[in-house]
């Protein structure tokens, strides 16, 4: 018995390198250890035995078995790396630059947000920065938002562990860091940092305690702008808001004004707007953004006087825009990463 073992073993150990894929793997197992394979055939033999050699003759099978088990093992691991090797194909160094794959392409919210500050900065408005994670102080108090106001509230805004700190944020006392709501914290920066006239635009993320939906994200983006001057009124705000629409939605593009309440502007105004070569969406006034006349007690806190200054305000959400201007219904596509979806901007 011990002879035709040996014999099966050799035969398995030369007939396997020359299997090059996983069917013929299994095709030529059979042959072996399947059913009618010749090793099966062979473990038979040994109710022929007499008693006395059944025993060394199981313990000699077993000894074989597992030899042809680790055989088999080992082809089929030559076998998958082959297989994995072919998709992927040949090894990479990765220190080396990344391949060429030709140009990309900004992300849809990316290039909404350069329309809208190209278009502003036509009319005088530069780009404001300031930090994502904020103070109280320039998110709300110095926006006259009082400390009850809804917006204040843990269910609606992030904030961080007070021993977390922040290289370009300081903060006063007590107050709490958070992560901004709305970019209104850079005007606050900008006004204590330049005096007046000024006209910018900030761009950038913020961050709200929303259950995502079609239209709601925690993490979306906004433009905000400020415009401060002697003389500014309510109508250099209308007539900035519909040269801003009529260039980002189309000449045909209108506006309105509806009575508002933000706690940093007075008087404060909803915007609707309608332009009816966008189709069904632009076919019937739509709430799109909020505005208004910077109220005097914020002038107050940053140190401008509000009986020489004046100025507006406004703040739209990019999304908003970018799924207006491409009829995109589900603000959660912007951020699946889906490149057959963002493909179509590129």
């Amino acid at each position: 018995m011990e002879s035709d073992l040996q014999q099966i073993l050799a035969d398995v150990e030369e007939a396997l390198p020359a299997i090059e894929s996983k069917a013929q793997f299994e095709q030529y197992k059979a042959t072996v250890v399947g059913p009618n394979g010749k090793f099966t055939a062979a473990t038979k033999t040994i109710g022929k035995l007499p008693p006395a050699e059944r025993p060394g003759a199981g313990k000699l099978i077993n000894e074989y078995k597992t030899r042809l088990q680790a055989r088999f093992d080992e082809a089929l691991r030559r076998l998958d790396s082959a297989e994995l090797a072919a998709k992927v194909g040949p090894p990479v160094d990765v220190t080396l630059p990344s391949p060429d794959h030709g140009p990309g392409g900004a992300h849809l919210v990316s290039q909404v947000r350069e329309e809208i500050c190209s278009i502003l900065r036509k009319i005088g408005f530069v780009v404001a920065d300031g930090p994502e994670a904020e103070t109280e102080y320039f998110c709300f108090d110095a926006l006259n938002t009082p400390k009850d106001h809804p917006a204040r509230d843990l269910h609606d805004t992030y904030y961080i562990h007070p021993e977390t700190r922040f290289g370009n944020v300081s903060r006063k006392g007590g107050e709490r860091f958070l992560l901004r709501t709305h970019t209104s914290s850079v005007q606050i920066r900008t006004m204590l940092e330049q005096p007046p006239p000024l006209r910018i635009i900030a761009p950038g993320r913020c961050f709200r305690r929303d259950t995502a939906d079609a239209t709601h994200s925690a993490n979306f983006h906004q433009i905000e702008a400020l415009y401060v001057d002697k003389g500014v009124t309510v109508r250099d705000l209308k007539a900035d808001l519909d040269y801003l629409f009529r260039s980002l939605l189309g000449p045909d593009a209108e506006t309105r004004f509806r009575p508002h309440y933000f706690s940093y502007t007075e008087p404060s105004f909803e915007v609707d707007f309608r332009s009816a070569h966008l189709g069904k969406v632009g076919s019937e006034w739509m709430e799109i953004m909020g505005c208004g006349m910077v109220d005097p007690a914020v002038f107050a806190e940053v140190g401008y006087d509000p009986e020489v200054w004046t100025g507006y305000a406004f703040g739209l959400g990019i999304e908003r825009i970018a799924m207006t201007l491409y009829g995109i219904d589900d603000i959660r596509y912007l951020y699946q990463n889906d490149f057959r979806f963002l493909r179509q901007f590129a």
